[in-house]
C-alpha cells in the first residue's frame, strides 16, 4: 500500500365486603368496606358429635410465587389460593414488595403466596422447574457461530479461506484469485513484511502484514471479531479488503499499489 491514504379475597361476606376496580396502571386491592357487625348476627350451627370427635388434619401451607396480572387483587389472590389469614396475611407476607399501600399492586410484581390447596401448589412448582427452552439465535449469529467452528491451515491459503468466510458476514466484497494476487504483490505470502523505505515510512507509518496496510488505515477498517494486531494475517486481509471496497469496490478492482 505504498504511497496512499492508508487505511430492556378473603372469602368475602357479601353483607361486609366489596370490590373497587383495578385501573390500567396497576391492580386495586380489595379491602372490607364498613358493614353491619353486630351480636345479633346469626351463630354458627354446632358440627355433629362425631365430626367434632375425629377432627380433620391441617392442610400444610406451602409457598409459590404468584405473577400480578391486571385486574387483580389482593383479596382475590388470597381467595384464590385460600391464603389463611386473608389478603392481610398476604400483605403482611409480601409488605416489602407491595410497599405502604396495599390497595396498589402493579401488573407484573410477585408475591409470596403460602396455600394450602396442593394442587396449585404442585402444579406452579412443576411449572417453575421445568427447563427453559433455550431463546433462538437470531440468523446472522447463529452463521457466525457456525463459520467460527471451522478449522481454517495456518497458512497463506488458511488464512485467505477464513478472511473471506468473515467477510462474507460482514458484507465485504472480494475473491480468493483477489486477495491472492495482491498479497504477492505486497508481501510475496510474508506476515511479518514491513516496508521502512517508503514515503509512509518516512511519515512513521510503515506498511505491515499480508497486504501492507499502515496502521491509521488498519484501525479505521479494522473488521469486528478478528485481532487488533495489524500483523495478524487474517485481521490484515479482512481490514486491506474492507478499504479497498470502500476506496475501489473491492480488493478484486486493485491491480497496484493502493
Amino acid at each position: 500500500m505504498a504511497g496512499r491514504g492508508k487505511h430492556r379475597r378473603p372469602r368475602t361476606n357479601p353483607l361486609t365486603r366489596g370490590f373497587i376496580a383495578a385501573g390500567t396502571g396497576g391492580a386495586a386491592l380489595t379491602l372490607p368496606l364498613l358493614g353491619a357487625t353486630h351480636a345479633s348476627a346469626a351463630a354458627p350451627q354446632s358440627a355433629p358429635a362425631a365430626a367434632q370427635s375425629v377432627p380433620q388434619a391441617a392442610q400444610p401451607a406451602k409457598s409459590l410465587t404468584y405473577t400480578v396480572v391486571k385486574g387483580d387483587s389482593l383479596a382475590r389472590i388470597a381467595d384464590r389460593y385460600d391464603v389463611s389469614g386473608g389478603w392481610k396475611r398476604l400483605y403482611k407476607d409480601n409488605r416489602t414488595a407491595v410497599g405502604d399501600n396495599p390497595r396498589l399492586i402493579h401488573p407484573g410484581l410477585k408475591l409470596t403466596v403460602k396455600t394450602t390447596k396442593t394442587s396449585a401448589a404442585k402444579k406452579t412448582a412443576t411449572k417453575s422447574s421445568a427447563p427453559a427452552k433455550p431463546a433462538a439465535k437470531p440468523a446472522g449469529v447463529a452463521q457466525a457461530t457456525q463459520a467460527s467452528a471451522k478449522t481454517y491451515a495456518n497458512n497463506l491459503d488458511g488464512w485467505i479461506r477464513e478472511s473471506l468466510d468473515i467477510m462474507a458476514q460482514k458484507g465485504i466484497p472480494g475473491s480468493y484469485d483477489g486477495i491472492y494476487r495482491n498479497i504477492m504483490r505486497e508481501s510475496s505470502g510474508n506476515p511479518q513484511a514491513i516496508n521502512n523505505w517508503d514515503s509512509n515510512a518516512v511519515a512513521g507509518t510503515p506498511s505491515k502484514g499480508l497486504l501492507q496496510v499502515i496502521d491509521p488505515t488498519f484501525a479505521a477498517y479494522h473488521v469486528a471479531g478478528t485481532s487488533f494486531d495489524p500483523y495478524d494475517p487474517v485481521a490484515n486481509i479482512t481490514a486491506a479488503c474492507n478499504y479497498a471496497a470502500d476506496r475501489y469496490g473491492s480488493i478484486d478492482n486493485v491491480n497496484g499499489p493502493y
